[in-house]
């Protein structure tokens, strides 16, 4: 049989995997392995479109019974209300536990304090990781892909952290075959990143799939934005707009959902996934690259983090 025959018959099995089938399947094994292996795991669900997506996957893999693991969000007091609306209705639905964290409660007690550049996401560090530290949590499901940022690439599936939620790539274990170690020590977690094989056309292919509903903000909508350092942000009680930075109303759309004070939209006339799959498509910039303030805060921005302890 020729190589091009063999092609052919292969794609012709009714029985082989899509891609998507593939991730599908690798993400549910993540979240059955994490199931296997710790005692007290969480996922970090935030409303936005990864932490939906693998609420999805979490329930696909243990249904009918409800996953096992709670779920928790850092609200930094900055968020997009419609975002918070989602999330909640969505946790109500599903029947689980959320705990949040409060950054606005850690500035009130003197334990934070603001930035001069009015943004709040660099500040959710310490509140997730007294978190993790009070529930006893020792696997944390992040949403991070691989090709968002450069740092991510980095990552592992299963990424240890260590009695102070740090990041040391030195100690990072190889992961061959899908053979994933959860050993740690005590006061040690593990954060699991179950769709770092995903890219972000993956991720909205898979929505489109599934019928899975999202907030609104992905999709384009008539919004009032000022523009800032080549970015469009909302207004709002976070310190913007400033005098010098007129407000406009424009057809946008969110890539990414963060805090209103970092989370730029991109002007779009996708109102569907499909839409959207087709604008990703001629798209040459990442979501984070395009769209997101505090990756720019320095070259290694998201590095820095990575190793106080942020995802």
């Amino acid at each position: 049989m020729t190589t091009a025959a063999a092609v052919s018959e292969w794609t012709d099995d009714p029985y082989a995997l899509t891609h998507l089938d593939a991730l599908e399947s690798e993400a549910v094994y993540i979240f059955r392995e994490v199931a296997g292996e710790f005692e007290r795991p969480v996922l970090l669900f935030s409303g936005g479109k990864d932490s939906v997506l693998m609420l999805r996957l979490a329930l696909k893999a243990f249904a009918p019974a409800p996953p096992p693991l709670a779920l928790m969000h850092v609200d930094t007091g900055h968020n997009f209300p419609e975002v918070l609306d989602y999330r909640d209705r969505v946790v109500a639905e599903c029947g689980l536990k959320l705990h949040v964290v409060s950054v606005q409660d850690y500035i009130d007690r003197g334990l934070l304090h603001e930035r001069p550049d009015g943004t709040r996401n660099p500040l959710q560090t310490l509140p997730l990781n007294d978190a993790i530290r009070k529930h006893r949590f020792d696997a944390v499901f992040g949403g991070g892909r691989r090709d968002e940022e450069k740092a991510r690439a980095k990552e592992r599936v299963f990424s240890l952290r260590d009695e102070f939620s740090q990041w040391d790539p030195r100690r990072q274990r190889p992961e061959l075959w899908q053979l994933y170690n959860g050993r740690h020590a005590p006061g040690e977690h593990v954060r699991v990143f179950p769709l770092s094989n995903w890219t972000e056309l993956d991720v909205w292919q898979y929505i489109h799939r599934e019928h899975i509903e999202l907030p609104d903000l992905y999709y384009a909508h008539r919004r009032e934005v000022f523009r800032r350092d080549g970015m469009w942000l909302a207004p709002g009680g976070w310190g913007g707009p400033r005098a010098d930075e007129p407000v406009e109303t424009r057809v946008v759309r969110y890539r990414t959902i963060g805090d209103m004070s970092c989370t730029g939209a991109v002007e779009s006339d996708a109102t569907d996934p499909a839409a959207v799959i087709a604008e990703l498509a001629a798209s040459r910039l990442t979501e984070r690259g395009a769209t997101r303030f505090d990756d720019r805060l320095s070259e290694s921005a998201m590095e820095d983090r990575k190793r106080e302890g942020y995802f």
